[in-house]
């Protein structure tokens, strides 16, 4: 047993065969980045307060480093503050405060590249450029981390999390302010990201870009230029988000941009602009979501089809469903809809005639947006009433069959 013991050792930690613990506190004298310097595969650096100011750290070995009363890293404004550019390397207990801005270098508090294995916890970032930027890194875990950023200007911003090109990596319970995406993916697959709170960030919430096969599940999107986008990517799971007050002329919860076989499931998408705004989406699945006092619920482009709504609610949106065109290729069955005026004779529960989500007003403000101006005249109710006696212009086949008289219980 313990051969065996000792054979793992050796191989999680190559040429060690036993690790130590470097400490540098205040009134010692090794510095941070001497016992970075002097520690070996395996050793743990433990830091015990003050403010350090050693330009940029880089660690380039399997180590811990670990603060002990948040001690504080500080860049001063100039630097990258910790640049790590090896296998299992773990980084709890810090305060990353001032790195340098750079757009060619993209400066981060903590920067990581070969990072497999990478475990980054309870630290805190504040006016770093980008907060953790990793790239070509599999396995990574980050989370319990708080990041916040303070800048007006979006291009004075980085990411708050940035993974480029990794796989396998979870991303929970981090909390994101202020920064030019709150999360970003680019070229990442089988991941997690979960229970992160995300927060009027300048553009996105979280960010994705041509990354297949990834899950973002019980986070809150709140209070950002745009809750969440997901572009150029297939095969996302989306289960259990809050979408919330994400409010402005082009803003939206959800976006969806050229991506397919997807899933949104059980959300709940609250006073935004727009819910979801879909174009180019195809074969994705949305099922027991909320969408509630937003301006649009749904906007479906006619570039979408093979889409699916099942056993949403639609409650208090000034449009449900808004459409560009005719051609209906998705379907929307088995929904509650506040606005449906129908009747249920044999009281199943469900309506004994569809409703039509799509009013003649939202095609209109679709083609002519400043007519919005009109919303709530008489004009208008007269429009929509006509409209829905005697359908001319709004999709025909874009229809509840069987709405629910009654909202879907979705805690």
């Amino acid at each position: 047993m313990y051969f065996r013991t000792l054979l793992f050792l050796l191989i999680i930690f190559p040429g060690c065969t036993y690790a130590r613990v470097l400490e540098v506190s205040p009134a010692s004298r090794l510095s941070l980045a001497g016992a970075i310097g002097l520690a070996k595969n395996g050793d743990t650096v433990v830091v015990i307060g003050g403010r350090h100011r050693s330009g940029n750290l880089l660690i380039q070995k399997s180590m811990t480093l670990l603060g002990k009363n948040k001690p504080v890293l500080d860049g001063e404004g100039k630097y990258e503050i910790l640049t790590i550019q090896a296998a299992r390397v773990k980084v709890s207990g810090f305060r990353f405060e001032r790195s340098g801005r750079s757009n060619i270098d993209d400066y981060a508090g903590l920067k990581a590249q070969g990072a497999d294995f990478l475990e980054v916890s309870h630290n805190e970032f504040s006016e770093t450029f980008f907060g953790i930027h990793v790239s070509k890194s599999n396995f990574v875990h980050i989370h319990h981390n708080q990041l916040k950023a303070s800048s007006l200007l979006e291009y004075e911003l980085g990411n708050g999390i940035h993974l480029w090109k990794c796989h396998s990596a979870r991303i929970h319970r981090n909390r994101i302010e202020g920064h030019r995406d709150g999360i970003y993916f680019e070229f990442v697959t089988k991941t997690s990201i979960q229970s992160n709170y995300s927060y009027k960030n300048k553009r996105y919430g979280l960010h994705f870009m041509f990354s297949n096969d990834n899950s973002y599940r019980n986070n809150t999107f709140r209070n950002n230029g745009a809750g969440v986008a997901v572009m150029y990517t297939a095969r996302v799971h989306m289960e259990g988000n809050t979408f919330d007050q994400n409010w402005g002329a082009s803003s939206y919860g959800l976006l969806l941009k050229d991506i397919r076989d997807s899933e949104v499931l059980n959300n709940r998408f609250t006073g935004n602009t727009s819910g979801v705004y879909m174009e180019g989406t195809s074969r994705t699945r949305f099922e027991r979501n909320t969408f509630k006092n937003n301006g649009w619920a749904v906007q479906l482009q006619a570039s979408c089809d093979g889409n699916s709504f099942h056993r949403n609610n639609f409650i208090g949106n000034t449009f449900d469903i808004a459409t560009n065109g005719s051609l209906v290729l998705n379907t929307t069955d088995h929904n509650y809809w506040d606005k449906y005026q129908g009747y249920d004779l044999n009281r199943d529960g469900t309506g004994d005639i569809p409703f039509y989500p799509v009013s003649l007003f939202s095609m209109i403000v679709e083609r002519i947006p400043p007519a919005m101006l009109l919303w709530r005249s008489f004009m208008v109710f007269l429009l929509n009433r006509a409209e829905s006696v005697l359908p001319a212009i709004t999709p025909e086949d874009l229809k509840d069959h069987s709405p629910s008289m009654k909202p879907y219980d979705l805690r």
